[in-house]
């Protein structure tokens, strides 16, 4: 399926810095696409550890049933990523199709299967022929190249129009690290964990408890907090590689002052990969950021935006440049949250439109409208009941979402 670039697209393509200990490769293996990449393999020198967050849905793919058993032992040499099938509702098909694929990448990496994490996006209920991932293997790690990461953003691409990729120069203490990541995402984005597949590595050298610790709250913060329709993946997978090869002093509790700046350079480098996955949501014309405050806690706050940007009414209007904000009232209300309706206060684009239970004395639409002719929407919102707050992003549906989803298996 050739899809026009989303409107929304970064202007400029970030090259991710190659990150020492990670080597990758692409292959075309005909898994579901013709003539394009579709297989991504990385090598990560000994001593990588891993953490990661997985999808809680209760259809969760066999690739995600094995790396949750992967991350306990938080130690990794190797990744298998395949687009077009995502091996999910396979049965013990799929499940012999994930052996057999982490037996060939581990005997390719040098290591044992526990320590292959594997991801498959794609098709649910289809079986993946593993053969043609298992048998182009040991021609792609001799291949493998530190610098092949927009290739491999490329390759985990289903319906994608563009490949998400992000990088950040950090420290820990006074010792430079690199953070370089890949995203996938465009639809059936309401992520319950993190996004439909995202990896980053870093040379840092962190235990697994570490890890686990600082990418936790970074994925509520970013992947956690995007929305494109509503609807949450079975194989949503974010997983964080530390290869070890930077020379800082070892750290050990996640609260060392030495990581305030491989904290802050982490979340931002996720919430960097989230907003390219809404900006690349199906037939999105519309980024729209939604803040809730006022809310009874920061839980709530979220869970309101949600409901907001969840809104097939709220995101249709947004589609049509209508600034009609009772669908946003109509949105707070239903999200099961607390809030006083008598002291609701919206704002789009900065203009106050209602207050106090009304509409602002001598509101004029206009300023609204002309915000909502943009690419670039705000929508803000009291709730007055506390301090909670949070901030959801989404994007407008459009009946490109439709084509696109109408279309997908064919």
């Amino acid at each position: 399926m050739d899809l026009p670039v989303s409107p929304l697209a970064p202007a400029a393509r970030v090259a991710p810095v190659p990150v020492p200990g990670v080597r990758l490769a692409t292959r075309a293996c005909g898994v579901r696409y013709a003539a394009r990449t579709d297989v991504l393999l990385a090598l990560f020198d000994p001593g990588t550890t891993v953490a990661g967050v997985l999808t809680r849905s209760a259809t969760r793919s066999a690739p995600v049933e094995w790396c949750a058993r992967g991350l306990a032992g938080g130690r990794a040499r190797a990744l298998v990523v395949n687009a077009g099938n995502a091996n999910a509702f396979t049965g013990r098909r799929g499940i012999a199709s994930v052996e057999a694929v982490t037996c060939a990448a581990a005997a390719v990496a040098g290591c044992a299967p526990d320590a292959v994490f594997i991801a498959s996006t794609g098709t649910i209920g289809e079986f993946l022929p593993d053969a043609r991932i298992t048998g182009p293997l040991p021609e792609m790690a001799a291949a493998a190249r530190p610098d092949a990461w927009g290739e491999a953003a490329q390759a985990i691409m289903t319906t994608d129009t563009f490949p998400k990729t992000a990088t950040r120069a950090s420290r820990i203490g006074d010792v430079p690290v690199t953070l370089s990541g890949i995203a996938k995402g465009s639809g059936m984005i309401a992520p319950d964990m993190a996004t439909m597949l995202a990896f980053v590595a870093t040379d840092a050298a962190l235990p697994p408890a570490v890890l686990r610790a600082l990418l936790g709250p970074a994925a509520d913060a970013s992947f956690n907090s995007i929305t494109v329709d509503g609807d949450t993946s079975t194989s949503d997978t974010l997983l964080l590689f530390a290869t070890g090869q930077a020379d800082h002093a070892p750290v050990t509790d996640p609260d060392d002052p030495a990581l305030a700046a491989f904290r802050a350079d982490l979340n931002a480098l996720l919430l960097d990969l989230a907003h390219q996955v809404v900006r690349d949501g199906e037939g999105a014309t519309r980024f729209v950021e939604i803040r809730v405050s006022g809310a009874a806690d920061a839980g709530a706050a979220r869970r309101i935006g949600l409901a907001i940007g969840n809104s097939p009414l709220v995101k249709t209007a947004i589609a049509g440049a209508d600034a009609n904000w009772g669908r946003i009232v109509m949105a707070v209300g239903k999200a099961g949250e607390r809030a006083d309706r008598d002291r609701l206060a919206i704002r789009i684009g900065g203009v106050p439109v209602c207050a106090d239970g009304l509409a602002v004395p001598d509101y004029d639409e206009a300023p609204v409208a002309a915000h909502m002719q943009g690419r670039e929407i705000l929508i803000e919102v009291d709730v007055g009941i506390g301090d909670g707050r949070a901030t959801v992003w989404t994007c407008d549906l459009t009946h490109g979402y439709i084509d696109i989803n109408a279309d997908y298996r064919s």
